[in-house]
C-alpha cells in the first residue's frame, strides 16, 4: 500500500459475488467503495438496454477520462482503502488504460455456466461480450505484462467455500491485515450502491454475509451452453491463477 493509501480495483463479469464483495470491503472501518464508476460511460457507447438505462446515465458521468481521473484522486472520507467495484465488459476495447497504472488490481471469476444462467434472465438474447469474459482476460494479460507477474485472482466459487481463508490470503496478497468484519454485514440497501440497485441487487440486500456454495448444476439452455463455451477458455486462462487458502 503507497503512501497515500490503497485503490483496489476488483474486475468482475456480471453475476459474480461482486456486489457481496463490496459489501464485505465496505464494512471494514478503512476502507471507501464505489460500485460500478463506468456503467454509464458502457451503457452510452455500446446502445445497451439494461433495466434502469436512464436513470444510471442521469446519475453518472459517461466521460471515461473523467472518470478514470477520479478513480486514481483522493480517497473518499480519509480512509486508507478503496474499493472500486468493475464490470470488465464496461472496459471497453479503445478505452485507454495507462491510468491503470495508478491502482492496484484483482480480479474476480465464476464459472461461465452459471454466469450466462444468471445473466440470461434479465438479458434473455444476450451477446457473448456483455458476459465480459474476453475483456477480463484481455485486462488480465495487459496486467501480468505491465507487473511482471499476475495480479490476484478470485474464483467465486472458492471464496463461497471459505471467505475467511480466501480474504485471509488475499490480504496478505496485498499487504494489508485482514478483518474479521468483511465476513458479515448488515443486511439492506447501501448509499454507496448503484441506482441499478433495485434491478439487481435483491438477494445481495437480504445477505449478511456470504452465501454457502451452490449444489446443484443449472440446466442450460442451448443458447445458454453456446454462450458458456465461448466464454470457458478466458475462464480457464485466468481460473490457472487463482489464489488459494
Amino acid at each position: 500500500m503507497s503512501g497515500d493509501g490503497l485503490r483496489l480495483a476488483m474486475w468482475s463479469g456480471p453475476r459474480n459475488i461482486s456486489t457481496a464483495m463490496m459489501r464485505a470491503w465496505e464494512n471494514r472501518a478503512d476502507c471507501a467503495v464505489i460500485d460500478e464508476p463506468f456503467y454509464a460511460h458502457y451503457l452510452l457507447r455500446t446502445g445497451v438496454d439494461h433495466p434502469g438505462r436512464e436513470e444510471v446515465l442521469a446519475a453518472q458521468s459517461s466521460d471515461a477520462a473523467e472518470v478514470a481521473e477520479m478513480l486514481c484522486g483522493p480517497i473518499p472520507d480519509g480512509k486508507a482503502i478503496w474499493y472500486q467495484k468493475h464490470m470488465t465488459q464496461h472496459l471497453l476495447a479503445d478505452m485507454p488504460l495507462s491510468w491503470l497504472d495508478r491502482l492496484t488490481h484483482c480480479f474476480l471469476i465464476r464459472e461461465p455456466e452459471r454466469v450466462a444462467a444468471s445473466f440470461t434472465i434479465q438479458r434473455p438474447d444476450a451477446a457473448v461480450w456483455e458476459l465480459g469474459f474476453e475483456q477480463q482476460t484481455r485486462l488480465f494479460d495487459h496486467l501480468c505484462d505491465r507487473l511482471g507477474h499476475a495480479p490476484p485472482v478470485l474464483d467465486a466459487s472458492d471464496v463461497l467455500a471459505d471467505p475467511r481463508g480466501i480474504l485471509i490470503a488475499l490480504c496478505a496478497r496485498l499487504g494489508i491485515a485482514f478483518s474479521e468484519r468483511m465476513l458479515h454485514w448488515p443486511a439492506g440497501p447501501r448509499a454507496s450502491d448503484g441506482v441499478w440497485a433495485p434491478h439487481w441487487y435483491a438477494a445481495v440486500e437480504r445477505s449478511t454475509g456470504f452465501a454457502p456454495p451452490a449444489q446443484a448444476r443449472e440446466t442450460l439452455t442451448p443458447f445458454q451452453r453456446e454462450l458458456a463455451a465461448a466464454c470457458r477458455p478466458h475462464y480457464e486462462r485466468l481460473a490457472a491463477h487463482r489464489l488459494v487458502a
